[in-house]
This record gives C-alpha cells, sequence and structure tokens, in this order.
C-alpha cells in the first residue's frame, strides 16, 4: 500500500479536474431520454460504455448533439421506438437502464441484455422484480428483456439485494 505523508508549512493553490463518473452518467443518459425537453449533461467520461448508450438513445430517435467530447445535450421528444438495437446494447451491460427509461416514457421497451460483464454475471432480476412491483408485464428471452404497462402504479419494493442500479432503474420508470 503507497502512503502519502504532507508536511505542512505551505498552503496548497491551484486546481484539480475530476473526472465524472461512468456508473452515475449511464442513469443520467437514460433518465433525459424521459423529458421532451433539452437535458444537457457534462463532464461525460469519454468511455466506451458512455458512448455507445448515446449512440443508442440517438438510433431510438432522440435528438442527440455531442457538444464537445464530455458534453451531450439530449431531447427525447423524438422517439419513436421502444427497440434497442440488439447488436449495440449486447456490447455494454448498462443497456438494462434504457428499461426503465422507455417503459416510463412510452409504457413498453424491448432492449437486449448482457448479463455477463467483464467481474462476471450480474443479473437484473432485481431491476425486473421491481418493474414487475410497478405493474410491468415482463418477458425475457435469450437476454431480450419485453417489458409493457398499461398503467404503472407505485409500490413498495423491497429489493432481496441491495442494488444500486435497480433502484435507478425503478425510479426512472
Amino acid at each position: 500500500m503507497e502512503r502519502y505523508v504532507i508536511k505542512g508549512g505551505s498552503p496548497l493553490s491551484g486546481e484539480v479536474e475530476v473526472g465524472g463518473a461512468k456508473n452515475a452518467a449511464l442513469g443520467l443518459l437514460a433518465a433525459a431520454i424521459m423529458t421532451d425537453e433539452d437535458v444537457t449533461i457534462e463532464n461525460l467520461p469519454d468511455v466506451s460504455d458512455i458512448n455507445q448508450l448515446i449512440d443508442a438513445i440517438s438510433n431510438i430517435g432522440a435528438t442527440v448533439t455531442r457538444d464537445d467530447r464530455h458534453t451531450v445535450t439530449i431531447n427525447g421528444s423524438t422517439i419513436k421506438s421502444h427497440v434497442v438495437d440488439y447488436e449495440q446494447m449486447r456490447k455494454i451491460r448498462a443497456s438494462y437502464y434504457l428499461l426503465g427509461a422507455l417503459l416510463g416514457k412510452m409504457s413498453k421497451a424491448e432492449v437486449q441484455t448482457s448479463l455477463v460483464c467483464a467481474i462476471g454475471s450480474r443479473p437484473i432480476d432485481q431491476h425486473l422484480k421491481g418493474f414487475r412491483a410497478l405493474g410491468a408485464d415482463i418477458i425475457t428471452d435469450h437476454g431480450m428483456v419485453n417489458a409493457q404497462a398499461d398503467r404503472l402504479v407505485g409500490s413498495h419494493i423491497f429489493f432481496d439485494v441491495v442494488s444500486v442500479g435497480a433502484t435507478i432503474n425503478v425510479m426512472l420508470r
């Protein structure tokens, strides 16, 4: 373990730029499609998962403007499809965030989810349990999740395990 020893006597000065958090940004990007107004998200990490999700959001019809490498503006008013491209989403695990966002916006969603990532199997059963508790009908088939609800109703949801992602996703609906 490394250790830093700082000996006082001189004030520190300067600036440090803190990069955005990928996992937080993925939830924010999905949430941005739910409104029909412009949403600008700054300080996005320039990593594959972020860029893949931005492309998927554009492919379902949202208006996406890449203002610069770390800033995007999204408007969900032009979304035409509730189906997220299989080839694109099988590459990233975070595709499941579009389930909650599309279910909330369009009352239906069809998303390919990758249940395995670099750190192993990470099922989305708690996400689906939450959607069902809100009144959604869920059908899964070989990683494809179809969710539909005529009407979602708030409910007490008790997850079997702690899941930040499931909590975010259910709140997106």
